[in-house]
């Protein structure tokens, strides 16, 4: 027999289940629109960026990894390669003399986030959002450990978010699971604009980037 605080329990898992996929749709379609709008201006800047990479280091133009998406799921995530050919698989502000792994225009990419800029392909197939916590790497135990436990998990990981534009590579983890509970509770459309608005300034210094 199931008992009235049980009720109350599964009742409440279901409201929140049923907000969680309305907030996905919204998000979802915004995203689509916001992708698609964007396009007659990334692609050219993506064939220049391409260009660049080409002409100053040996190897493909794109780097994919593999990234933890929503709900724990695997998924390969593309950037402009800025590391040179052979470089660990870590996240670059662990590699130990991070330096003499940079190509040549690796720097400016990075600090410009031109680097991230095929993410929109992403962002169309439903992968990732434009804001939302950073796809944790494959081998990054600790942060999805933590992401779990605060239920961030559940959200689909964004090209830029809240950690991001509180101190990008400068977080420690700790610090950065909290900002990513932050936005899980405070997550709205105004608040997803508050953080494009900051991330574009931040892009803008080219600050938080180690590398």
């Amino acid at each position: 027999m199931v008992t009235p605080k049980e009720f109350v329990d599964g009742r409440d898992r279901a409201l929140d289940a049923a907000r969680g996929v309305r907030e996905w749709r919204s998000k979802r379609l915004l995203d689509l629109v916001f992708a698609w709008l964007l396009m007659p201006l990334l692609l050219p800047l993506m064939a220049v960026v391409a260009v660049l990479i080409k002409l100053t280091s040996k190897g493909p133009t794109v780097y994919w990894s593999d990234r933890i998406g929503r709900n724990n799921t695997t998924f390969r995530m593309p950037k402009f390669r800025t590391m040179k050919m052979g470089t660990p698989a870590v996240a670059t502000h662990l590699l130990s003399g991070a330096e003499r792994y940079v190509t040549p225009v690796g720097s400016l990419l990075r600090k410009t986030s031109l680097d991230e800029l095929p993410q929109v392909f992403s962002v169309i197939a439903g992968h990732m959002s434009f804001v939302g916590p950073r796809p944790a790497l494959f081998n990054q135990e600790d942060l999805v450990t933590m992401r779990t436990e605060r239920g961030v998990h559940r959200l689909v990981p964004g090209i830029t978010g809240w950690a991001q534009v509180n101190g990008r590579d400068e977080v420690p983890i700790p610090v950065k699971v909290e900002y990513d509970a932050e936005y899980f509770r405070r997550r709205s459309f105004w608040f997803d604009l508050k953080i494009l608005f900051l991330t574009a300034i931040r892009v803008v210094r080219g600050e938080g980037v180690s590398h």
